[in-house]
């Protein structure tokens, strides 16, 4: 299903109120937590809004998707250093509900078995944030990763260590692999929500909406969710059929 809005800065706020209010109608709310530049103004407006309505997180709970391998937590371009600059640091969070993968484990296939365990131990993810790849992945589950996958170590595509490039300084080595949750784990949280953004985003969002499930495309998993919502900004939705972008733009959710 797809919502279509004008542009980033009116998803942020959307998707920011969206936030607060699950978490003042469930503190102790889990939230699945994605990385990436188009979370950066979500996260902006979630913690503007969220000091201007002095708003309690001390019960939520989050896990993040993924982490590159070989990063520790300290590293600038690790992922658990870009939800402290971006989100963690400015309101009150209880940083030991926080859960992040760890790319330095000294076991990773028993991390990832632990990481998945912990998902369901706290009695699973109320609500997954997710970005997509420009080809196809969620989290870093690369095109034909099993749909039944638990958390796990890839081995990251050469178009997706291109795409992440961007944030790494110029001629730096991008890690060739990465923990991620599986598909099953993305799939059992209760809501999903993924956001897409800018014109490079638009060509595999056609792809979504014209074919069937396939892990060649792992993000169309998605279609067997009940409750997941695709949020788009115009560039992003621009190869959609018009009679899709016109129901979209209308507020209204429409089924894939």
């Amino acid at each position: 299903m797809f919502l279509i809005f004008s542009d980033t800065t009116s998803i942020a706020e959307y998707v920011s109120t969206m936030l607060i209010n699950k978490i003042k109608s469930k503190p102790g709310i889990v939230l699945g937590a994605a990385t990436g530049g188009t979370m950066e103004p979500i996260y902006a407006c979630f913690v503007e809004q969220a000091r201007q309505q002095q708003l309690d997180m001390s019960g939520l709970t989050s896990f993040n998707l993924d982490e590159y391998v070989g990063l520790n937590a300290d590293h600038p371009k690790s992922y658990a250093a870009y939800m402290h600059q971006h989100l963690f640091r400015h309101v009150g969070f209880d940083e030991s509900r926080h859960y992040l993968p760890n790319g330095q484990a000294q076991n990773l296939e028993e991390h990832c078995l632990e990481y998945s365990a912990k998902i369901r131990q706290v009695g699973g993810i109320d609500l997954q944030l997710l970005g997509v790849g420009g080809n196809g992945h969620i989290g870093f589950n690369e095109p034909g990763t099993a749909f039944d996958s638990r958390c796990h170590v890839v081995q990251l595509s050469e178009r997706t260590r291109l795409d992440n490039s961007r944030f790494f300084a110029k001629n730096a080595i991008v890690p060739a692999s990465a923990i991620t949750m599986g598909m099953q784990d993305i799939m059992d949280a209760r809501e999903i929500l993924l956001i897409a953004t800018g014109e490079t985003k638009a060509a595999i969002l056609a792809e979504y909406y014209q074919n069937d499930i396939t892990e060649a495309i792992p993000f169309t998993l998605l279609k067997r969710h009940p409750r997941t919502t695709i949020i788009l900004d115009e560039a992003a939705a621009s190869l959609l059929p018009d009679s899709a972008k016109r129901s979209a733009t209308a507020g209204r959710l429409i089924a894939d």
